[in-house]
């Protein structure tokens, strides 16, 4: 079947846009040939008074091209690669040739190469469904718009607004889209198509729309002191957020720089220059495969047999007001779900409903959260002074204090108060969940769901499993953590779950390079470098001293032979240095949150040296991630996650791994698993942590890698 079909009604030619067995309008190379045959059948109408672009799919419009053709593509080719540009960029070259007025209507995602296609069109008009979103996201996948995005938007709405959207790879709502003047109106749905007939027969009875496209073919004149002014801030505001590690959002702004002076087609032609050698880059396939792997997390149900069905959850209790607990009751109230929270302690109740209250209105007062929504979402979330008032909750999460004996005290108060089939589950970062089941009479509706911090930003939620944990709980708390925005990965029990068993070498490798001789911003440059949003000393100061050494000792306990001790840790948080909630850790913090080297560390350090040395950047490197490849593959072979994937995403969005790296797994395929062992066995008389792995030697010997495509 095809996914456009054409009719023509009084005058006025509708294409309609329905790809068939698919939720989502995509550009493939297929769907291209088809507009190629349309419009060319269109361009020959001089009878039509205007054409209509619709799409035969409620709540969507065009989500963008077709990912995996652009992901399969060999950047040896780059004479293909321009011959897929070129065909891109004819379709809406051809619309603007068209003898008579068109528009796009968008009551959906237009995204993408969607949105290159829609301004072609003379109008864009904007229905008023929930789901319409507007932009060019294409650097989020290591690219740039290559369809003319980065020319006919700039000469729309201006390059500063353009190299904003461009660059960022944001997108924006109807209304937005109207004040920006991508779209010339907002419509309510059900009236756009009327709307749009009658605009068009003005627009064909009064001839404008010719004159309009002239203009849209010109330079955007800027002059030169305007030109270099508006580009030096873009650039700045680009490599303050990527660091210059990713070449695309620098690559787009080079093409608007260039273009928006020229005429469009020699704009268009420095835009094709910028695309070509991005497109299957090693940046781009890693962020493609990120954009895959999402989806598959997005909907894996979190268990194998998919015939189980997650619980209705319409109340959910929270144990504990701290920092992690309101941040918990935040999220479920913020997205509808009626919420109880309590503490033992008064004061400690009324600070955390005031810190749910203000992360509300900082949110409102960024335009993240209407003032309705606001007082709606703090109208769903109670008090309660005892853990009866739990007694109707369908799941309650507990985070208390990291205290077992304190938390399974609890559970045994708190079981036999809750529904049969009500769920409990624990905040826990480090303690056993199988253990701390066997307080309980039904095991098999407790696990854990571990949020991480601050919770309000933080995607990831590891669902834990324990022994007994059943199906049934883990999809309802998978399918939970999806209603509330996050993004759940099922993990079975062990020491440190998933994302802190893996960091942990990290986090201990790089107090083991002080001891060595390292300087701590040497070690944090190296990470940075590497694409970590921060080095692993300044983290020890922003999740806190005390913490870090407590959740340490854990892993420490489970793998002693894979830890290196240091004392280091235990002065400092004995000298009181917890990091910034101390104004000192390794560095200080005189001013708020940004550290600053502190001479005073140089004299503890130097209790702890064994010796003196420099390192190169590369050696840093290898050592902070060489640990955490060596353990990433235990975890794997123990089957504490199901799938490479599951690991590869649970660390860009529990630390932050460099997504355009793809995963630390897919930068150990990227790289060569054999490659990666070489540089192992150069570290291997530093002890068991850089041993060579099973896995990793079968891999090397075979030429595998991790993940299969």
């Amino acid at each position: 079947m095809p996914a456009l079909t054409l009719d023509i009604v009084d005058g006025m030619a509708r294409l309609t846009f329905d790809k068939p067995d698919a939720k989502a309008n995509t550009l493939s190379l297929a769907v291209i040939a088809e507009f190629e045959t349309m419009l060319a059948e269109l361009k020959n109408r001089v009878d039509l008074k205007g054409l209509i672009l619709r799409s035969g799919k409620p709540g969507m419009f065009i989500a963008g091209a077709d990912l995996k053709e652009l992901g399969s593509a060999d950047p040896k080719r780059p004479e293909i690669i321009r011959g897929l540009i070129q065909r891109g960029l004819s379709i809406p070259a051809t619309i603007e040739s068209l003898p008579f007025p068109t528009a796009a209507l968008i009551d959906g995602p237009c995204l993408g190469g969607g949105l290159e296609v829609a301004l072609g069109f003379d109008l864009r008009l904007a229905g008023t469904h929930p789901k319409v979103e507007i932009g060019l996201p294409e650097v989020k996948i290591g690219l740039i718009p290559g369809w003319g995005g980065t020319q006919r938007l700039t000469r729309l709405i201006g390059p500063s607004q353009a190299a904003e959207m461009i660059c960022t790879g944001e997108s924006v709502r109807a209304q937005r889209a109207k004040e920006l003047g991508i779209v010339f109106d907002v419509v309510p749905s059900d009236r756009l198509e009327s709307e749009a007939q009658r605009l068009l027969a003005d627009l064909h009875a009064s001839g404008d729309w010719m004159r309009d496209r002239d203009r849209r073919r010109q330079p955007v004149g800027l002059t030169e002191d305007q030109l270099s002014f508006t580009f030096a801030v873009a650039r700045a505001m680009v490599m303050e957020k990527t660091k210059g590690q990713l070449p695309a959002p620098l690559a787009a702004l080079d093409a608007i720089e260039k273009g928006c002076n020229r005429p469009l087609e020699e704009g268009l032609a420095f835009e094709t220059e910028a695309m070509i050698p991005l497109v299957g880059s090693p940046i781009s396939k890693a962020l493609i495969a990120v954009f895959f792997m999402n989806q598959k997390i997005a909907k894996d149900p979190g268990v194998a047999d998919v015939s189980v069905q997650p619980s209705k959850v319409t109340r959910v209790g929270v144990l504990g007001a701290g920092i992690m607990g309101s941040g918990i009751a935040a999220a479920h109230v913020r997205k509808g779900l009626p919420t109880v929270i309590l503490d033992a302690n008064p004061q400690a109740l009324e600070k955390g409903i005031q810190a749910i209250a203000a992360s509300f209105k900082s949110l409102a007062d960024k335009g993240r959260m209407k003032p309705e929504d606001l007082v709606a979402a703090l109208a769903r979330l109670g008090t309660a002074a005892s853990i009866g008032s739990l007694a109707d909750c369908d799941v309650v999460i507990e985070a208390i204090v990291e205290n077992e004996q304190a938390k399974t005290e609890l559970y045994r108060e708190l079981e036999p108060l809750l529904k049969p089939d009500a769920i409990l589950a624990s905040n826990t970062s480090t303690i056993s969940i199988s253990r701390m089941s066997q307080v309980l009479q039904r095991p098999e509706r407790f696990a854990g769901m571990h949020f991480f911090n601050p919770v309000e930003r933080m995607p990831l939620v590891e669902v834990i499993r324990g022994e007994k944990t059943s199906d049934a709980t883990v999809v309802t708390l998978v399918a939970l953590a999806k209603q509330i925005g996050k993004s759940p990965i099922v993990v079975k029990d062990g020491p440190g779950f998933l994302v802190n068993r893996i960091l942990f070498p990290y986090m201990n490798e790089a107090l083991v390079l002080l001891e060595e001789g390292a300087e701590p911003r040497a070690v944090d440059q190296a990470a940075t470098v590497f694409g970590m949003p921060m080095g692993p000393i300044t983290l020890y100061d922003v999740v806190g001293l005390d913490t870090a050494l407590f959740a340490g000792r854990v892993i420490q306990a489970a793998f002693p032979e894979r830890t290196v001790i240091s004392n280091l840790l235990e002065e400092l948080v004995s000298l009181g240095r917890l990091g910034q909630k101390t104004a000192a850790g390794f560095y200080k913090y005189p001013k708020g949150l940004k550290g600053e080297d502190d001479p005073s560390l140089a004299t503890i350090l130097a209790r702890h040296r064994r010796q003196t040395r420099t390192f190169t950047i590369e050696e840093l490197q290898r050592r902070l991630f060489l640990p955490m490849v060596t353990e990433a593959s235990r975890v794997l072979a123990e089957s504490i996650v199901r799938d490479p994937v599951d690991l590869d995403m649970g660390l860009i969005l529990g630390i932050g791994f460099p997504a355009w790296r793809g995963g630390l797994l897919r930068w150990v395929d990227a790289t060569g698993v054999g490659q990666v062992v070489k540089w192992l066995q150069q570290f291997e008389s530093l002890g068991p942590r850089y041993a060579i792995t099973p896995e990793l030697n079968r891999l090397a010997s075979s030429g595998g890698t991790f993940h299969l495509s």
